[in-house]
């Protein structure tokens, strides 16, 4: 057995709860999509600190450049970073995913502010914490946001590709999935269109092309260094397991919404 394999085995208990998660149930109406949307638009923000990481690190960004020799996974990367920045909405418009997302969420109404505030408290500089702290962030989000930079900062390739592969884009799929199956949206739902565009867009790259590919970085990666794969197997399971939290406060946030009407 390989040891990819052998990592995506010990996984599949973190993944079949995330595949059966309460939370897709909890999705009825439009007002539970906007809640969602809401606290998860943080994770949409922080995945591209991710890619920017692993883009960084196989690709050269200094000037005057030099080569680094990870031609094929220099490639994948920065047709992701193609994608996730430069990719082109329901209407032709070329902009970011996140981007994307912010618009979705105006379109089913869901509350931009706390999003945008954190965002330009990042451009003014200010640090992760801080900018949490001006939005009153909730813990699951930051403890989610927090791992994701952790792990960037660790300056190990094949850490930031376990986060970036087993935590997005090896389960997105199966997670959006879900949420297109159980949230009762229709393709011809003028309110979804913006958001089933979104997600049917990361099922369509993530799953046939993004997430075969990530796996095969991470092997290229670790190679035969068995400590590089024991913390990849760590990684992956944390970022799990905060998906997983993160997942359980989205949906604690949508049942406390009716609690309070």
């Amino acid at each position: 057995m390989s040891r990819l394999k052998a990592i995506e085995l010990q996984l599949e208990p973190l993944r079949d709860q995330l595949k059966s998660h309460p939370l897709y149930n909890t999705l009825s109406n439009i007002e539970d999509v906007a809640v969602f949307m809401e606290n998860h638009v943080f994770a949409v923000w922080d995945f591209m600190s991710l890619l920017k990481s692993l883009q960084n690190h196989l690709t050269n960004t200094n000037v005057p450049w030099t080569p680094k020799g990870h031609g094929p996974t220099a490639r994948f990367i920065n047709e992701i970073v193609m994608a996730e920045e430069s990719d082109v909405n329901e209407l032709g418009v070329p902009m970011s995913h996140f981007e994307m997302y912010i618009d979705a969420m105006k379109q089913v109404g869901a509350n931009t502010t706390a999003i945008d505030l954190f965002v330009k408290a990042i451009e003014n500089g200010d640090s992760i914490e801080t900018a949490a702290q001006r939005i009153n962030l909730e813990k699951p989000i930051v403890e989610f946001i927090q791992f994701t930079m952790e792990v960037v900062n660790s300056n190990k390739p094949h850490c930031v590709a376990s986060a970036f592969t087993f935590g997005r884009e090896d389960v997105i799929p199966d997670m959006f999935l879900e949420i297109v199956s159980q949230s009762q949206t229709q393709d011809n739902d003028q309110t979804y269109g913006k958001l089933l565009y979104y997600l049917n867009r990361h099922i369509e790259l993530d799953g046939d092309e993004h997430g075969p590919i990530s796996l095969k970085m991470v092997a290229e990666l670790c190679g035969d260094d068995a400590s590089k794969w024991e913390e990849v197997l760590e990684i992956a399971n944390d970022a799990l397991r905060l998906r997983l939290k993160l997942w359980d406060h989205i949906t604690e946030c949508i049942k406390h919404k009716y609690v309070e009407a």
